[in-house]
């Protein structure tokens, strides 16, 4: 199929490249004509595994194009909109870049008309779908959809190749048949519905995620005090088939483009409408002060961390990306900095992102050497990188043997049986 991707940041570019991996012919459009010079060149703005290999072999067999001209357009039969939709300051969804392609698609359609979906990818308030359907009502030939997405950072084109299950919310079905066409082949279950229906299963999935993570961090700090041991508790948890064990690992707090955004976004929807989501106010209460309580367990072994050395591993909101939107790293950064500390970091990829913020930091591109002369070591971020080390060459390196793991990811045990004075995030 003719397909056209509005938006190449992380959603829309993963969505063009795991739609013309599938055989679909496929133009991504951005306004940003420095961002579409480098993905014609065949260099992805965002890291992603395997998302830059991918777009250079597309690029070469030609399934694959960009451009600034939505009017290049023309033969699409599926128009995703894949713009942000970022935090106000009242933290509701901004809604300018949709309404904006919306106007785009409008015209475009006006000039060369056809039967077309126009597919919201974008993560939108509920209710965003039907209002653009009645913006399109009397355009004959375009029927609008809401299809969100449910990538993982880090994960996002096996995601998007491989999904755990495609959402449709339609009230035409031509578009819901198109739709179909779309993803033929594809194996995951379908959920046919409105488009109002898509759009909370978005947000309410995001937000039942974030209840789990900021649970098992509560939960943390009480397993600290009672000296039980938080993984095993989680462990224990996960067999339940009615639980599982997926987010519920325990750690310095939730970041990243969605569920501080998302979440956020549907307490501001629930007031709106009279309704007070408790439950989710509590979780982002919990993430917010997550960091700082971290940080407590550091100054409680460190009375003052003034001119002390601190190696802070992991910048990233969590591995395999460079996203640091909301990333807890950003907030440890500014408390020690505060503090008085001297702070080295190292990140395999987020670095030079955080460097503008943070210059007075110091950076090495090699782990070991963060190490190297430190008070204290924070794991903030288990990249691979950060957690398969030579302990005994790093212990024999350190000023001190204060080990702080927010993901509780380095092994305990062989740790402290080394001599290290390790402390994790609620374990015994």
């Amino acid at each position: 199929m003719k397909v056209a991707v509005i938006g190449t940041g992380y959603v829309g570019l993963t969505t063009a490249v795991s739609l013309a991996m599938k055989g679909h012919d496929v133009l991504g459009i951005d306004l940003v004509e420095a961002k579409i010079v480098q993905l014609q060149q065949g260099k992805s703005p965002i890291y992603e595994p395997g998302l830059e290999e991918a777009l250079g072999e597309l690029l070469k067999s030609g399934t694959l194009k960009f451009t600034t001209q939505i009017a290049d357009a023309w033969e699409a039969e599926i128009l995703f909109i894949c713009v942000g939709t970022p935090e106000s300051a009242d933290g509701t969804a901004d809604l300018r870049y949709v309404f904006a392609a919306v106007s785009a698609v409008e015209s475009l359609h006006r000039k060369a008309p056809r039967d077309r979906a126009v597919v919201m990818k974008s993560t939108v308030p509920v209710g965003t779908g039907d209002r653009i359907a009645e913006l399109l009502r009397e355009i004959d030939g375009l029927h609008v959809v809401s299809n969100p997405e449910f990538l993982r950072e880090g994960n996002a084109l096996k995601d998007a190749l491989q999904p755990t299950r495609i959402v449709i919310g339609t009230d035409h079905q031509d578009a819901a048949d198109a739709m179909e066409k779309l993803y033929q082949g594809v194996s995951a279950t379908r959920v046919s519905t409105t488009r109002a229906n898509a759009e909370l299963i978005k947000y309410a999935s995001n937000a039942f995620l974030a209840t789990r993570i900021s649970f098992m961090n509560e939960l943390a700090r009480l397993s600290g005090e009672l000296g039980t041991d938080i993984v095993t508790v989680a462990h224990g948890m996960g067999l339940d088939s009615r639980i599982g064990p997926e987010f519920l690992r325990a750690g310095v707090g939730y970041g990243g483009s969605c569920f501080p955004k998302d979440t956020i976004a549907l307490l501001q929807l629930a007031n709106q409408h009279g309704i007070s989501l408790t439950i989710l106010d509590k979780v982002r209460e919990v993430n917010t002060k997550q960091p700082t309580w971290f940080l407590e367990q550091l100054r409680k072994q460190m009375d003052d961390v003034a001119g002390k050395r601190i190696a802070v591993l992991g910048l990233a909101f969590k591995p395999e990306t460079d996203d640091i939107r909301e990333a807890p790293s950003l907030k440890v950064l500014e408390a020690l900095q505060k503090d008085g500390a001297s702070i080295v970091a190292y990140d395999p990829i987020a670095v030079d992102i955080v460097r503008p913020l943070f210059p007075k930091v110091e950076y090495t591109d090699n782990p070991v050497e963060a190490f190297i002369g430190a008070d204290a070591a924070l794991l903030i971020t288990e990249w691979k990188e950060c957690v398969q080390l030579d302990w005994e060459e790093i212990k024999a390196s350190m000023a001190a043997p204060l080990l702080f793991d927010g993901r509780n990811a380095w092994p305990a045990k062989q740790l402290k049986d080394a001599g290290f004075h390790y402390t994790g995030v609620g374990r015994s």
